[in-house]
């Protein structure tokens, strides 16, 4: 059957039709898509689990015990996972086992651009790379193959582009294999210094191996090309932009596979050709290989190390006619993130701005603290740097800093990697007001469950960990819950816990405003007789206020009315649908 699917939907029928048996991941755009369409399959256990490494471990023993296991993560999530990651190569699998890493050239939705080939490359572990919706179906069966046949975690890397893209793909019946024995082996799982410095050179012979597979798989492709002056080795998404760019004019190898990399193959090509390009995203990879086998090829010297390509960027390099700009898009305003209307995180951040506090940040929507007219927040490093950060900063500027500087950390940021920073706190003693921005969801990534929410993948109840309780448990005597939406209230708390003598927690309670539990205020509007057009509306940089012909105006398709903006307004200008204030 034929059917169009997102990247990320396609991958997961891959997971089911190989017969996977259990998903764990921690979301991240561009990955979370997979695990959330792998949860509609009853078949497949899913789960959210608390952090990438958690993740990644735990998919290790359902391979262990010889079930077929994936766990998907986006690029600085397998920063995370890194640690397991470098040892299961030593180990290897039962059960075939497979990692999904999706990485985010342009930086839509991360913080950094990082190329996850490097990992690839560091752990020795084989890595395949889809280009459209069809592979990443195909490719996730093909990698449970090559899993269990060379003992081996697999690595699939997906980018936005092909994450978040639609193209056909032909869907066939859930196959599942005959589970793998588990049979207790401690030299080859038990990897203390003895046994692995005998595994080394297993992974080292597994390379060579896997290097001969290279040259063979179908995976890596040669298209003919009616112009044999240039030929191109390029993957992922810039394959198929180098085919709208170029049709069938010049030769291609297209790499599905990009660790470990052919090298009979790729010379072979480059004889076959008068000139070589290399066209792939972020770093040099396929390049720097070609070159270190002799290769001569031209890369990095007509693309960026920077950024997204596109179908122009490949023309414009390769001096081909450029397509013209969709005219449906050209020339609209930029429009700048920003919290939503009625965000609960809004009040807190307004507070903390009004008082002139250093606030280190952390991975959330509530990294948009940072944006104007709020700019409250100073420094945002990954997950769970926030607490641990204050703690250094405190630690190294004494009281002062103790009585001004505070962070902030979502709940599910929290789980993810905060409650070990928190403990440092704790067992070392500084004098830090940390706040925890419970929105009882994990927001930015589209509405995950995550442990506080006491709701599992599926939405059935779960165990829910009580935040109160676990800071009190890790020895915070000092911990406050607040209503972001009272801005009075916030505003004591804040203060009181700066004041305080000891550490302390705030939890900064509020449901997100676009959960659909959630019900809203009728929306405000502005009576203009009473509007002074002091702009004190404005301070919050909500977007469902603005202003129109020289007085404050409320969008009512956005307002929530939440009362936030009413607490600002010394003129009473700000009413509900009845005149209230």
């Amino acid at each position: 059957m034929k059917e169009i699917m997102l990247g990320n939907k396609a991958f997961a029928r891959g997971l089911y039709e190989a017969g996977a048996a259990l998903v764990s991941s921690y979301p991240g755009t561009p990955s979370t898509e997979v695990t959330e369409e792998a949860a509609k399959y009853d078949e497949i256990y899913c789960e959210w689990a608390p952090n990438e490494k958690v993740a990644m471990e735990v998919a290790f023993g359902a391979s262990l015990a010889g079930k077929r296991s994936f766990c998907g993560m986006k690029h600085v999530g397998l920063n995370v996972a890194a640690d397991p990651l470098f040892t299961i190569s030593y180990t290897g699998v039962n059960g075939g086992m497979i990692i999904c890493v999706a990485d985010d050239p342009g930086m839509h939705s991360s913080q950094n651009e990082q190329d996850s080939r490097h990992y690839a490359i560091a752990s020795k572990v084989p890595m395949l790379e889809p280009s459209n919706s069809r592979e990443s179906l195909e490719f996730a069966k093909l990698a449970y193959e090559i899993s269990e046949q060379y003992d081996t975690p697999v690595i699939i890397k997906m980018c936005t582009r092909v994450a978040h893209s639609q193209s056909i793909v032909e869907t066939s019946e859930r196959v599942v294999p005959e589970p793998k024995k588990y049979e207790k082996n401690i030299a080859k799982y038990v990897m203390m210094p003895g046994n692995a410095i005998k595994r080394h050179p297993v992974v080292e012979q597994r390379t060579l191996d896997l290097i001969k597979y290279t040259e063979e798989t179908p995976l890596n492709r040669i298209e003919e090309g009616t112009d044999k002056s240039v030929g191109i080795i390029t993957s992922s998404t810039c394959y198929q932009y180098t085919k709208e760019a170029v049709g069938d004019k010049y030769p291609v190898l297209k790499l599905g596979m990009v660790n470990p990399l052919p090298v009979e193959k790729i010379k072979n090509f480059a004889k076959s050709v008068d000139k070589v390009i290399v066209i792939e995203e972020l770093d040099p990879i396929i390049e720097t290989h070609c070159k270190n086998i002799g290769v001569e090829v031209t890369g990095k010297e007509l693309f960026s190390l920077l950024g997204e390509f596109s179908q122009s960027v490949v023309a414009k390099a390769l001096g081909m006619p450029e397509k013209e700009a969709c005219p449906a898009i050209e020339g609209l305003p930029v429009r700048p993130p920003v919290m939503c209307a009625g965000c609960p995180h809004r009040g807190l951040f307004y507070t903390l701005s009004k008082h002139k506090l250093r606030v280190l940040g952390d991975i959330g929507c509530y990294t948009l603290g940072a944006v104007a007219p709020l700019s409250a927040t100073d420094m945002t490093l990954c997950m769970g740097a926030s607490i641990s950060s204050l703690h250094g900063f405190n630690k190294a500027m004494g009281e002062e800093s103790e009585k001004n500087t505070v962070c902030v950390i979502g709940d599910s940021t929290f789980m993810h990697s905060g409650m070990t920073s928190l403990a440092n706190i704790a067992y070392n003693q500084s004098n830090s007001t940390v706040i925890i921005l419970d929105n009882s969801i994990t927001g930015m990534t589209g509405h995950q469950q995550n442990p506080t929410t006491g709701y599992n993948i599926k939405g059935d109840p779960a165990g829910k960990i009580d935040l109160e309780a676990l800071c009190r448990s890790m020895g915070f005597n000092r911990v406050a819950v607040v209503d972001p939406y009272d801005l009075a209230e916030t505003e004591r708390v804040i203060k009181e816990e700066l004041a305080a003598d000891e550490a302390s927690v705030i939890i900064s309670r509020r449901p997100c405003a676009l959960l659909k539990y959630v019900k809203h205020k009728p929306s405000l509007h502005v009576d203009t007789d009473k509007c002074k057009s002091c702009r004190a509306c404005m301070k919050i940089g909500c977007p469902a206020i603005s202003f129109k012909e020289g007085k404050a105006h409320v969008d009512n398709t956005l307002c929530v009315g939440c009362g936030v903006c009413q607490q600002l307004c010394k003129f009473d200008a700000l009413v509900d649908e009845g005149g209230n204030v």
